[in-house]
C-alpha cells in the first residue's frame, strides 16, 4: 500500500484527527475499491472458464463424431476385408479337399489294380498246383 503525504495547507486546515480521518478515508476507499476490482476479475475470470468449457465441449463433441464416423469406416473396412478373407480360405479349403479326394480315387484305383493283380497271381497258383 502506499503511504500518502498530506500537504502542509491541508494538514493545517483539517489538523491532525482531520488528516488521520481523511487518511483512513481513502485507505478505506482504496480498499473498497480493490475488492470491487477483485469481484469483477473473478466474475470475468469465472464467465472466461465457463466459456472456455462449453468450447472445450462443444470440440469434444465434434471430435468424438469425428471418432465415430471414422471408427464405423473402419469396423466397414475390417468386416468387407474378413469376408474377403474367410471366402479366399473357403475357396482353398474346397480346393484342398477336391485335391484329397482326387488323390484317394487314385490310391483306391491303384489298391484295386493290386488286389486284382493279386488275385490274378493267387488263381493261377492254384491252377498250377493243381
Amino acid at each position: 500500500m502506499a503511504i500518502l503525504t498530506v500537504p502542509k495547507v491541508l494538514r493545517e486546515k483539517l489538523g491532525d484527527e482531520g488528516v488521520e480521518a481523511l487518511i483512513a478515508l481513502l485507505n478505506e476507499a482504496a480498499h473498497h475499491e480493490r475488492d470491487n476490482l477483485l469481484g469483477i476479475l473473478a466474475e470475468r475470470f469465472e464467465r472466461r472458464v465457463t466459456e472456455e468449457g462449453k468450447r472445450l465441449e462443444v470440440q469434444m463433441a465434434e471430435v468424438e463424431k469425428r471418432l465415430e464416423v471414422q471408427m464405423a469406416e473402419v469396423e466397414k473396412r475390417l468386416d468387407h476385408r474378413i469376408t474377403e478373407e474367410v471366402s479366399r480360405l473357403e475357396k482353398q479349403i474346397i480346393e484342398v479337399k477336391v485335391a484329397l479326394s482326387e488323390r484317394y480315387a487314385s490310391l483306391v484305383r491303384w489298391m484295386f489294380i493290386f488286389w486284382a493283380g493279386q488275385i490274378g497271381v493267387i488263381v493261377a497258383l492254384f491252377a498250377l498246383l493243381r
